[in-house]
């Protein structure tokens, strides 16, 4: 059958019905692809959520709970920084030394002449290392890429070794004598690392400043710092004598090497900018000590990971804080730097996770503000990735360092803070919808804190900083949180959004309704008590409280208290207002309800105690306001409202301050009780344990049980 004519082939693509049935499938399959790309290139407002979505319940097109982590937003080019990859991360090269230091002290002398040409050898030999380093990464790389083509390099491999054995079989022995007698030679030549040839170098260094016992001093520090490992097993490296050689090592190269290296490039303790050591790059000095300080940097970036014990790493720190200078010239290393130290900040705990976070903020001031941002964000998620937190200061302390860092460019802390919460409310409205993986997820830690945090940080930056958008987002979602989980269980939670959205309120100085909210929690409907007093519960540190705790008389004692605190706390700010009395009218006549229903005398004394309180502060409001001539709409004059009473010490300020002194007191008798349950459950289980408590799997543990490992040669 011949081709159709023009006319023909018009007509079927009209109006056969195979014809469009395929042309829409194709048009379907470009309008993916083509959205696909646009995809990748969307700005945040494309990715944000509209917040008020999440109060009015509007219906969004539902995604896996997955596929919204809290991290995962966040991305960042993890690929190696090739710019400082190609050098050696081995010994540097002693020809200059040439056993110029003996353990007496005595110098071997070299001619100026060999001098440069020795240099000028081991320059050329380090850049031709430098490209066989660089080509066998390319050649790893290729391997992981492609499997077939790392079995056919194999193979070249194996067929180059059988030629070579074909061509020099003649020369067997003669090449294994050789061997043989290199190894025995290379064991002899691996230079003993003794007190006194340290101290010698320590002394030349300190008082005259010599090339070749600072490259050999490098080395013996690197050595020091790889002891133990697979890289310690070659036979030239050098050995180390005693322990003490080992610490004399470690501890002059941490707090010499700092001053030595300014000294040498005449840069000034106190200066650290980068662009001083980027200005000195292209220098002849820069040139010749710039493999010395990478061996420094790199040697001590090892050591962080290889030591466990809290007190030395803090020490370390503390030594490595002076040299972050130096890391402008090393980007990868700088990388590495952060990684190390934000790991540590979000682990160690007490003065390590301090002295961690002094680096972190040093580093993201001077260097790289992003990357230390999007890390240490990673770094607090993952450590909120738990069931329960037994201890709430080691999280407080982590935000409330990361609230500071975010202040050095609050810019660019808003945008993510603009990302972290559209993220939260998609997870919200998918809980709104029902989604039973949401719902698990909301009530969770790594979601509770993860509002914290940015409630911390826009409350700390919103008098200074135009994040408005961001508060009112922050509160419509705490709103749609409190309002998703209604029930007595989740009693921890509401608290928390309660507390949530008192300090947005007193720090941006916007009224936030949340007496509907609180006067909730007394009237919960828990049914019969059962009169026991039940267990005593750490609150802080739960968001769900188990059914049998419910009936317990603890439960509606903490309710009531936890509902005074709060009203008090929001009374407080609102105390000299204009509009007092309006907003107190609602709250009160429910408080007096409450007072005639409830059978217990202590909360009814307490309760009593707020309404007298609360009436005498609007009796007090009301009389000043009926005193004034001008009008609501005069905001000057409503703002000026009793602002010269405010420092006057006002009967409702001496109630609040009392209320919150009981409060804390209740809190702290609390932690003791509980600590002190904690220490007699965990002795009654090593009573219960058989054997020797003393030792556990043969190695011995002190009083605290605790297993510490420190450096040991």
């Amino acid at each position: 059958m011949g081709k159709l004519g023009k006319k023909a082939r018009k007509f079927a693509k009209k109006n056969l019905q195979s014809v469009l049935r395929q042309k829409r499938k194709t048009n379907a399959s470009f309008k993916r692809k083509s959205s696909s790309k646009k995809g990748g290139h969307d700005t945040i407002e494309n990715h944000v959520v509209n917040a008020e979505e999440v109060s009015n319940g509007r219906h969004i097109r539902g995604e896996d709970v997955q596929d919204t982590s809290l991290e995962a937003i966040f991305t960042e080019d993890d690929s190696d920084v090739v710019a400082d990859a190609s050098d050696s991360d081995g010994y540097l090269s002693e020809d200059l030394s040439c056993q110029h230091v003996t353990e007496n002290g005595h110098e071997n002398d070299l001619t100026d002449a060999d001098a440069n040409g020795i240099s000028t050898l081991s320059m050329h030999n380090r850049e031709i290392h430098a490209d066989l380093t660089m080509q066998r990464k390319k050649l790893e790389r290729l391997k992981k890429k492609d499997p077939g083509f790392g079995k056919y390099l194999e193979s070249c491999n194996k067929d180059v070794l059988f030629q070579n054995e074909e061509l020099y079989s003649d020369d067997d022995e003669t090449i294994n004598h050789e061997m043989q007698d290199g190894d025995v030679s290379a064991q002899n030549n691996a230079k003993l690392l003794t007190s006194s040839l340290i101290s010698s170098w320590s002394k030349i260094l300190t008082e005259d400043y010599n090339d070749p016992a600072l490259i050999s001093f490098l080395n013996a520090y690197r050595a020091a710092c790889h002891y133990g490992t697979k890289s310690t097993d070659d036979a030239s490296c050098p050995r180390i004598q005693n322990s003490d050689t080992f610490c004399n090592i470690l501890t002059f190269m941490l707090s010499e090497a700092d001053n030595i290296f300014r000294g040498l490039l005449k840069v000034s303790p106190s200066n650290c900018k980068k662009e001083t050591i980027l200005e000195l790059k292209n220098t002849s000095k820069w040139k010749k000590l710039k493999p010395l300080v990478k061996s420094y940097l790199r040697s001590t970036l090892f050591l962080l990971n290889q030591v466990t014990d809290s007190e030395i790493l803090t020490s370390f720190l503390i030594q490595l804080k002076a040299s972050i200078i130096f890391f402008a010239a090393f980007p990868s290393l700088l990388r590495r730097l952060i990684e190390i130290t934000v790991h540590l900040w979000a682990t160690g705990g007490g003065a390590l996770s301090q002295c961690s976070f002094l680096i972190i903020r040093d580093v993201a001031d001077v260097f790289s503000f992003d990357t230390c941002l999007m890390k240490t964000y990673k770094a607090y998620i993952a450590r909120c990735k738990v069931l329960e937190i037994v201890n709430i200061r080691p999280i407080e302390f982590l935000r409330n360092s990361f609230v500071e860092l975010c202040s050095i460019d609050v810019h660019k802390s808003s945008s993510m803070a603009l990302v972290s919460i559209q993220q939260l409310a998609k997870i919200l409205q998918q809980g709104l919808q029902g989604h039973e993986d949401a719902i698990k997820k909301i009530c969770s830690w790594e979601y509770a804190n993860c509002i914290d945090l940015w409630v911390m940080f826009i409350s700390a930056n919103i008098r200074d900083y135009d994040i408005q958008p961001l508060c009112y987002m922050a509160i419509q979602l705490i709103n749609g949180v409190a309002n998703l989980f209604p029930g007595p269980r989740y009693f921890p939670l509401r608290l928390r959004c309660i507390q949530w959205l008192n300090k947005l309120s007193s720090s941006s100085g916007i009224f936030i309704p949340v007496t509907s909210f609180v006067l909730d929690l007394l009237e919960y409907k828990i049914g019969k008590e059962d009169g026991k007093p039940g267990k005593s519960i750490n609150f802080p540190s739960l968001l769900k409280l188990p059914k049998h705790w419910l009936k317990s008389q603890k439960f509606r004692e903490e309710c009531v208290f936890s509902a005074i605190e709060m009203l008090s706390v929001h009374f407080s700010q609102w105390s000299y207002h204009i509009s007092f009395p309006d907003l107190a009218t609602i709250p009160l006549s429910r408080l007096k309800k409450f007072h005639e229903v409830t059978t217990i005398e202590s909360l009814r004394r307490v309760v009593k105690r707020l309404i007298d309180q609360v009436e005498h502060n609007v009796e007090f409001v009301q009389k000043k306001r009926d005193e004034l001539a001008f009008s609501p709409k005069d905001h000057q004059a409503v703002e000026s409202f009793l602002q010269l009473e405010k420092g006057l010490n006002a009967p409702f300020t001496q109630y609040y301050k009392s209320v919150m002194e009981k409060a804390s007191v209740r809190n702290r008798q609390m932690n003791e009780k509980l600590s002190f349950l904690e220490q007699k459950e965990s002795k009654r289980k090593r009573e219960q344990l058989p054997g020797d408590n003393d030792s556990v799997g043969g190695t011995k543990v002190d009083s605290m049980g605790k297993k510490r490992r420190a450096l040991k040669v």
